[in-house]
């Protein structure tokens, strides 16, 4: 990927963005995983979901 002006501006910008905005507070937060069949794959695969 070729770096530019633009794209370091707005790289430069977000990670500012993130140093700047207060932490939520953190609620409690359940991690639930699940297994599903994944025709495409032909096997089980994992997901997990963040459920608060």
């Amino acid at each position: 990927m070729q770096i530019n002006r633009r794209s370091f501006l707005i790289g430069a910008g977000a990670a500012g963005a993130v140093r700047v905005v207060p932490a939520l507070p953190r609620t409690p937060a359940r991690r639930v995983l699940t297994l599903i069949y994944d025709k495409s794959l032909g096997m089980m695969r994992a997901v997990e979901r963040v459920v608060r």
